[in-house]
């Protein structure tokens, strides 16, 4: 079997900072959130990476990030760009906003060729993740018809900010622990009591029970993921992107969740321990960098983190 591949979508991380530039460091010694990330990923058996990215951002990126982790793992690029599109269609008059998490993967299509774990470049997830995202891309798979995905889940009350709504995807689990459906909430917000979300802008509200799972866009996932997405990418196309040509995003969530309707493939759960943490808001920095010090002074990472 294949060794499992890690992939970082990386294609919007220049437009939500403003330019690469301005990444911000969250460790001591100017580590990236990204740094930790692939520290972890290495440390659980990874030793390929495929960063996605847009051209735009590649000298950039490469300068800041790529370059250095070539020399600690095996580093190649995909392109994630508006006009990656079928032959009969066109990109929308106006239109400059990628096409979403789910459209940069099938960029990445001739790069992941095996199975892979798919994260955020920004997102902090904890060691944990990624060794049970490894161990079971690890795992022969049976031959039962359909497709063998997983997903690393995090309670709701360790993914909220302090500073704002954020938009996570709420899971439904069976008692044997896979998923058996996903709604993107856009609107989450914390309160005194924990999390609830809204619908309509904030006119009401609904409670997220604590403990709930939800999706921060870890998957493991195998080469069939492919042919559903190219599939349902082309039922986006037809369907979401005349209603609303300039925003409609084709996400990873969304795409998990119409495979599972249609029940081409099971996704197994993998709960993790370990607190997510993320900049969605400027004010969310602090909290990450004392969490990150904290963790060095635990020696849960060497000091610097890459020697």
């Amino acid at each position: 079997m294949r060794k499992p591949i890690l992939a970082i979508l990386a294609a919007g991380i220049g437009s939500r900072y403003g330019g690469l530039k301005q990444i911000d460091p969250v460790g001591a010694n100017g580590e990236l959130i990204i740094d930790y990330s692939i520290y972890d990923a290495l440390r659980a058996g990874f030793t390929k990476i495929v960063f996605i990215i847009k051209h735009e951002i590649e000298e950039e990126f490469r300068e800041i990030i790529g370059d250095r982790m070539e020399k600690n793992a095996e580093v190649a690029y995909a392109y994630q760009e508006l006009d990656q599109l079928p032959p009969e269609y066109v990109i929308p008059e106006g239109r400059e906003k990628p096409w979403g998490t789910a459209h940069a993967l099938l960029a990445a299509k001739e790069r992941l060729n095996g199975p892979f774990a798919v994260i955020n470049a920004d997102d902090y997830y904890g060691p944990n993740a990624y060794r049970m995202i490894y161990e079971w891309l690890s795992r022969p798979r049976e031959r039962s018809g359909k497709h063998h995905f997983a997903m690393v889940g995090y309670r709701i009350e360790n993914t909220v900010s302090e500073f704002g709504t954020v938009t996570r995807g709420v899971c439904e689990e069976s008692e044997t622990g896979f998923l058996t459906g996903i709604a993107e909430r856009t609107m989450i917000e914390k309160t005194d009591k924990g999390a609830r979300f809204s619908e309509d802008k904030g006119e009401t509200w609904t409670d997220i029970p604590a403990g709930t799972l939800v999706s921060m866009n870890f998957w493991g996932l195998d080469e069939g993921f492919f042919g559903e997405a190219e599939r349902d990418f082309i039922r986006f196309l037809d369907n979401e992107v005349p209603a609303n040509p300039l925003k409609s995003e084709y996400l990873m969530a969304t795409e998990i969740g119409g495979i599972l309707r249609r029940g081409a493939a099971d996704v197994k759960v993998l709960e993790s321990p370990d607190a997510w943490y993320g900049v969605t808001y400027r004010k969310d920095k602090e909290e990450v960098v004392n969490a990150i010090n904290d963790m060095h002074k635990k020696g849960d990472y060497p000091t610097p983190l890459w020697g």
